[in-house]
C-alpha cells in the first residue's frame, strides 16, 4: 500500500470513529433466515407467492431472447428491446398515464427526473422530508433554487414553513413576476407515503395549492410512489389513482422493489417528457439497461395484480395494520411507558409502515430479534435526533400469531428496561439475555 493511500485510510478511518462516537456507524447485516420479517418493504409479499414464482419462470422457459442474463448495453444503444417499451406500455395504462419510463430502480428514476427538467432559473419546491434520491437529484439538476417546506404542511394560517407559504414568498421575491406570468416553472416534489413515519401526503391540497398559487399552469407536481404502489388505490394502481388526480400530476416516480416485491423504477409522464428524459437523463443514458429476468419479473408481478390475484392479500394487511396498531396502543396502556422509553402514534396508520419510537432503538431491535422477530433501528442521522425509533413494516405474509410474538418482546423488553433502570437514552447496547446495559 503506498503511503498516499495509507494517509487517506488514516483520514476515513478517522470519520469512521466519528460517526462510531456518535453511534451512528452503519453496518452490513444478514437477517436470520426464520426470522418473522418487520424489516422488509415488501408488503404484500409477492416474491414469496407461488403464482408470480410460476409466472416468472414461465417467462424464462419461453424466452426468445439470445441475451438471457443481460441486456447488452444501455437502452440508447443496444439494451432496448420491444419487451421493455411494451412493459412500459402496460404500466402507463394500468396506473391511467399516458407514457412511462422504466429506470433501474426508483433512486434512479428520480435523480434521472430532477437532474435533467428543472431548467435555469426554474425553483424546486420540496417536502423537507423526501428521499434521499430527491436531493441528488435536485443537486444535478440547473434549478435556480430548491426551497424546502414543512412536512406535510400545505396552507398558510399563519405558517410561513407552509406549502403555500413558500409559494406565496416565492411570487413576492425578487424575481416573483417571472413566476406570476409564467415565464419561469415551480416543481413542487412529495411523497405518496413517506417510509420513516408511515404517513400518507395530503395530496389533495398539495395538488390545490400549487394550481391555486400558480393558475398559469407552471407548477409542476412530481409525487414518488414507491412506497404507495401496490398499496393504495383501486388494485394497488397508487395514491394518485386512488384520489383521482392522474390529470393533475405531472410526473410519478414508481419503485418495483418495495409493495412489488422485485427491483426497477419508472417515471409515469407525457409522452414529451418521456423523449426529454430519453435524451437527457444521465441515470438512463450512461447505465446498461435491466436485463430480461428483471423486465419478466416486473411483468409477472403486475400481471397478478392486474387480474386482482392481489386483492385477498392486500385484504390481509389491511387487517394487520389495524390489529397491530391497536396491540401497541394497548400495549403502552397497560403500562405507561417514559414517552422517550417507548411511544406509538395513536392515530391509526393509513400505510404498512407503523414507527415505534424509543431512545434505546438498537436495544430494542436486538431484543427483538434475538426472540425471531426481524425489526431494525432507525436512528439520526436518517431520522432526526430525538426521533429515534424501530419500524415496524408489515407484510401480507406476516400472521397474527407473529404480530402478537413481536407485541409480547416489546413487553418484555419494557419491563426489563425499567427493571434494570435502564430507561434513558443508550449508550450501549442492551444486553437482551439479562437486561443489563452492554457496555
Amino acid at each position: 500500500m503506498s503511503n498516499g493511500a495509507s494517509r487517506l485510510d488514516e483520514v476515513l478511518a478517522g470519520l469512521l470513529d466519528q460517526r462510531q462516537t456518535r453511534n451512528q456507524l452503519r453496518r452490513l447485516t444478514l437477517a436470520p433466515p426464520n426470522a418473522a420479517d418487520f424489516s422488509s418493504n415488501s408488503y404484500l409479499s409477492l416474491s414469496s407467492q407461488a403464482a408470480v414464482q410460476k409466472a416468472f419462470l414461465a417467462w424464462l422457459q419461453a424466452a426468445a431472447s439470445p441475451s438471457l442474463l443481460g441486456s447488452g448495453g444501455s437502452r440508447l444503444l443496444d439494451g432496448n428491446s420491444s419487451f421493455a417499451e411494451e412493459l412500459e406500455k402496460t404500466i402507463a395504462a394500468f396506473h391511467h398515464a399516458s407514457a412511462g419510463l422504466l429506470f433501474n430502480s426508483a433512486m434512479d428514476a428520480n435523480v434521472g427526473l430532477l437532474g435533467c427538467v428543472p431548467q435555469p432559473g426554474d425553483v424546486v419546491v420540496y417536502d423537507e422530508l423526501v428521499h434521499a434520491s430527491v436531493h441528488d437529484g435536485m443537486r444535478l439538476s440547473r434549478a435556480g433554487r430548491r426551497v424546502p417546506f414543512g412536512h406535510s404542511r400545505v396552507w398558510d394560517g399563519g405558517d410561513v414553513s407552509s406549502l403555500e407559504g413558500v409559494l406565496r414568498a416565492l411570487l413576492g421575491g425578487p424575481d416573483g413576476d417571472l413566476f406570476v406570468s409564467g415565464k419561469r416553472n415551480v416543481f413542487v416534489v412529495v411523497e405518496g407515503v413517506y417510509s420513516m413515519d408511515g404517513d400518507v401526503a395530503p395530496l389533495g391540497d398539495v395538488v390545490e395549492c400549487v394550481e391555486r398559487c400558480l393558475p398559469l399552469k407552471n407548477g409542476y407536481v412530481i409525487v414518488d410512489e414507491a412506497h404507495s404502489t401496490g398499496v393504495f388505490g383501486d388494485r394497488g394502481r397508487g395514491l394518485v389513482c386512488e384520489l383521482g388526480l392522474e390529470d393533475r400530476v405531472w410526473a410519478r416516480v414508481l419503485g418495483f422493489g418495495k409493495a412489488m416485491g422485485c427491483s426497477g423504477g419508472i417515471v409515469l409522464c407525457s409522452p414529451t417528457t418521456r423523449s426529454y428524459l430519453i435524451n437527457y437523463a444521465r441515470t438512463l443514458i450512461y447505465t446498461t439497461a435491466m436485463g430480461f429476468p428483471a423486465l419478466a419479473s416486473i411483468e409477472a408481478t403486475y400481471n397478478f395484480l392486474t387480474n386482482g390475484q392481489a386483492e385477498p392479500l392486500r385484504d390481509h394487511l389491511r387487517l394487520l395494520v389495524r390489529d397491530t396498531h391497536k396491540l401497541l396502543v394497548a400495549l403502552c396502556g397497560r403500562h405507561n411507558p417514559p414517552s422517550d422509553l417507548l411511544r406509538v402514534n395513536t392515530q391509526p396508520p393509513r400505510s404498512p409502515i407503523i414507527p415505534v419510537f424509543t431512545c434505546r432503538p438498537r436495544s430494542l431491535a436486538t431484543y427483538c430479534q434475538q426472540r425471531g422477530f426481524m425489526v431494525r433501528p432507525i436512528v439520526a442521522p436518517t431520522v432526526p435526533a430525538g426521533k429515534e425509533r424501530i419500524r415496524v413494516c408489515l407484510h401480507a405474509g406476516n400472521t397474527m400469531a407473529e404480530v402478537e410474538g413481536l407485541v409480547r418482546a416489546i413487553e418484555a423488553w419494557i419491563t426489563e428496561c425499567v427493571v434494570a433502570g435502564t430507561t434513558g437514552r443508550e449508550g450501549g447496547a442492551l444486553d437482551a439475555s439479562k437486561g443489563k446495559p452492554k457496555l
